[in-house]
């Protein structure tokens, strides 16, 4: 069910355009733009990071790792899904996988930023595309599962998320969160690439149940590598004016390939019943009952 922006008025429709307001969306570049205002520019990313971010993300062994997870969690905690929302998708390299790996699943992918959704359009096939503020999800009752893949962190307003997310989730569907990890790993990273914060896993635990879900598996992840990850950590605690997150996603062919492996065994921890304690991020799946 949609939900419009303007009246709040809840309706079931082909079209965007409100019966009783008469409000239609904007279109920005030919995407249904429900948050126009923040479009472009606003405090909680840099869209000019896009196009390095873009070619990095299928190369890098953090993102491959993450994906793999992401949809071995999919598959296994909501098997009989039928379609599914992802909020802050970017460039749509999660959206690709999950394309590949679900073909008769209905899909959407919002963001925040236009220039996000210009790169995830080359990337997708068969995923609507949409800009959106996540704090005002125009849905109600709508996806069975809706994902946030390090996103919530780089919002103030995590609850009023959360609370949005359950509004536009169907009963017995859910959610699929990954967020970083431990307030004592934040480094010069996290300031560069505008985090609010770092998570707890208790802390994040509580705001889901809070908004209503029930909490089906947590587990941190990119547990084997927290030892090298603390190593670079510490060594970012002096501000560096030169600093560049992408520096940290380029590496060695080799090195890239022994860390996704080191990744590989934990996965298979993870699917094995193993969660970990600690990590440089967090899994975390609920279901609205």
């Amino acid at each position: 069910m949609k939900i419009c922006n303007s009246c709040n008025q809840q309706f079931i429709n082909s079209e965007w355009r409100c019966p009783v307001c008469g409000y239609v969306p904007k279109t920005i570049d030919n995407y249904i733009a429900f948050a126009p205002e923040l479009a472009e520019t606003n405090d909680g990313f840099e869209a000019d990071l896009f196009p390095q971010l873009a070619p990095l993300e299928a190369k890098n062994f953090w993102f491959r790792s993450r994906n793999r997870l992401i949809i071995w969690a999919f598959k296994h905690y909501f098997p009989k899904a039928i379609n599914f929302l992802e909020i802050g998708c970017g460039t749509g390299f999660v959206l690709q996988g999950i394309e590949r790996a679900f073909p008769k699943l209905t899909l959407c992918g919002s963001e925040i930023f236009i220039d996000g959704l210009s790169f995830a359009s080359q990337r997708l096939s068969r995923t609507e595309l949409f800009q959106m503020d996540a704090r005002k999800i125009p849905f109600e009752n709508e996806f069975n599962v809706i994902g946030l893949f390090d996103v919530l962190e780089h919002i103030k307003e995590d609850r009023e998320v959360l609370g949005a997310i359950y509004r536009a989730t169907t009963k017995g569907g859910g959610i699929i969160l990954t967020v970083p990890q431990h307030p004592w790993l934040w480094s010069q990273a996290d300031d560069f690439a505008h985090h609010v914060r770092r998570y707890r896993g208790q802390e994040l635990k509580i705001k889901v149940e809070n908004a209503g879900f029930k909490v089906l598996r947590i587990t941190s992840f990119v547990s084997l590598l927290l030892p090298l990850m603390l190593v670079s950590r510490l060594s970012q605690k002096r501000p560096n004016q030169n600093y560049s997150i992408m520096s940290e996603l380029k590496m060695s062919g080799w090195l890239n390939a022994i860390l996704e492996q080191l990744l590989t065994l934990e996965r298979t921890m993870i699917k094995l019943g193993v969660s970990f304690p600690a990590g440089g991020s967090l899994l975390l799946v609920a279901r609205k009952l």
